[in-house]
């Protein structure tokens, strides 16, 4: 008997799970590691195709935006055309269109070829999850989880260190030609090792039908709020027509989408998945731990860069200390899931979350050491461990198996907009908060003291070897600069405060959750 041809319950896939779970897992990292590691390159690929800045920019927002496009619609198009078939898809356009990237020979061109790559890419993390999901028994799932967490949340982090690297060394163009020999060896694995199982739903014939109405409505939704979070800092939020016009596109065809997928009789999106409170709850954890996982993977570096005299090569290694705590406490929760509910494994991942951003407030200074510095990134990151996994094994709980695909893909488009969310939150809070600031720092200087002219002619002197006519404008200048370095790293501080307040709040929500029983047999409860 084929392995197709045994029963839903009992179903398991010819190879191995572990082989099955690295293949889907490069596919996964290769596309996770492209929503960042072309950040770097931004001002090489404006010079090399004679694009301003500005238009540069759009080659992060154009992938953002079509990658987010196709996350919560993955469930539907898995159900049309076969998941395994649909992943192989996505592979190839991946691949093809990261070669179109590496050798397009104008910004017009390589816009394109970015928002193919975010179609194609749309696809994979979702397909990921869920074959891993599908292709381990509940007990060994959240191990599966913790191999998949690691390459969603280490890949961010890698991106801009590896983009920069290849982008000095070499030509930013190798930053996406890199993917195809990596898409290539994914999508053999993946031909080779995967099978679709029995209990995913098919369309019959005839029973396919498009949603366009649906697929306007979540294309203008989506597509706007994603605009409005990548640009609405730089535009000044509601003070700009653009940011106001799209805020109210974003609300009205969301809005019109959910009651539309409600009454519709195949939807694009299971919006009445959200009657299950574990899911939404799920959905809303994906959701702040996308935000302030992505967030403490930028504020740190910028940080260092800008304040506390780092090289980037420094504050990426930085950055990979946090990141290689993953690699440790992922195994560590993934056992953990089989011993304690994951409800308060959950709770906990938020309460030391909380905790290590308060803390990681008290260490923040100009003066930051190495050691301190990475210190810091792995209590910001470590907990993160304690809410991805066992948030994946619960978002499976009370759901149909053949609602896999549509589960991950949810949870994933959930965890991306997060993560949009979250760097627009952190931008828009350090520009807002440096000017405070500042203003209050600067109330403190009495121009007419004569201490203060003292003071700056004794800078003066430290700083040029000399006392002259324009020591005191040389002095209030380095008092300037001393105040905006002061003011930049209290609007940091206010920034780590509003990501530890969120995750406090997170920890009562956490209790909210379905709770399980780790030596249970099944985690889906119907078929």
């Amino acid at each position: 008997m084929v392995p197709s041809d045994l029963p839903d319950q009992q179903w398991k896939p010819a190879f191995n799970p572990w082989l099955i779970a690295v293949a889907v897992a490069i596919a996964a990292f290769m596309e996770v590691l492209d929503t960042s590691i072309a950040n770097v390159a931004l001002p090489h690929i404006a010079g090399s195709l004679g694009a301003s800045q500005d238009q540069a920019t759009w080659v992060l927002t154009t992938y953002l935006l079509s990658n987010a496009i196709v996350l919560p619609i993955t469930g539907w198009i898995s159900s049309a055309v076969g998941r395994k078939r649909f992943f192989m898809i996505c592979i190839t356009l991946f691949a093809a269109s990261s070669l179109l990237c590496g050798l397009a020979p104008s910004m017009p061109i390589l816009l394109l070829a970015r928002a193919l790559q975010g179609i194609g890419g749309g696809g994979m993390q979702p397909m990921s999850q869920a074959i891993m999901a599908d292709s381990f028994p509940p007990r060994l799932r959240a191990a599966a989880f913790a191999l998949y967490g690691v390459t969603v949340l280490v890949a961010p982090a890698m991106g801009p260190i590896l983009g920069g690297w290849i982008t000095d060394n070499y030509s930013w163009r190798w930053i996406f030609l890199i993917n195809l020999p990596v898409g290539l060896l994914a999508l053999g694995l993946i031909f080779k090792l995967v099978e679709d199982p029995p209990f995913l739903r098919r369309f019959k014939p005839g029973e396919m039908h498009l949603d366009t109405v649906g697929l306007s409505l979540l294309v203008l939704g989506v597509g706007a709020l994603q605009i409005l979070l990548d640009k609405g800092q730089e535009d000044d939020w509601l003070g700009s027509n653009f940011i106001v016009t799209l805020i109210v596109v974003s609300i009205v065809c969301l809005s019109a989408l959910a009651v539309w997928e409600w009454r519709h009789k195949i939807p694009l999106i299971d919006v009445r998945l959200f009657t299950n409170l574990n899911y939404s709850g799920i959905n809303l954890m994906m959701f702040l731990a996308g935000a302030v996982a992505f967030s403490s993977t930028v504020l740190m570096p910028q940080f260092l860069q800008s304040l506390a005299g780092y090289s980037a090569q420094q504050a990426g290694m930085v950055v990979s200390v946090g990141a290689l705590s993953l690699f440790l406490t992922m195994p560590v929760v993934a056992g953990l899931t089989t011993r304690v509910p994951v409800k308060f494994l959950i709770a906990t991942g938020w309460l030391l979350s909380a905790g290590g951003l308060y803390l990681s407030t008290r260490l923040l200074n100009l003066g930051i050491s190495f050691p301190v510095a990475a210190f810091i990134m792995v209590l910001q990151y470590a907990p993160i461990s304690f809410i991805f996994v066992p948030a994946m094994t619960a978002s499976y709980f009370g759901i149909a198996q053949d609602k896999s695909d549509s589960v991950s893909g949810m949870t994933n488009f959930m965890r991306n907009i997060g993560s949009s969310f979250g760097a627009s939150v952190v931008t828009t809070v350090l520009a807002r908060r440096q000017q405070f600031h500042m203003a209050r720092l600067s109330e403190h200087l009495d121009h007419g003291s004569a201490a203060l002219a003292s003071t700056f002619q004794a800078l003066s002197l430290r700083m040029h070897g000399s006392v002259g006519a324009g020591s005191q404008t040389m002095g209030l200048a380095l008092v300037y600069q001393y105040l905006m370095g002061q003011g930049a790293a209290l609007s940091f501080i206010d920034t780590y405060v509003v990501l530890g307040t969120a995750s406090a709040a997170m920890f009562f929500v956490s209790f909210l959750l379905k709770s399980n029983d780790p030596k249970q047999a099944e985690i889906h409860t119907g078929h």
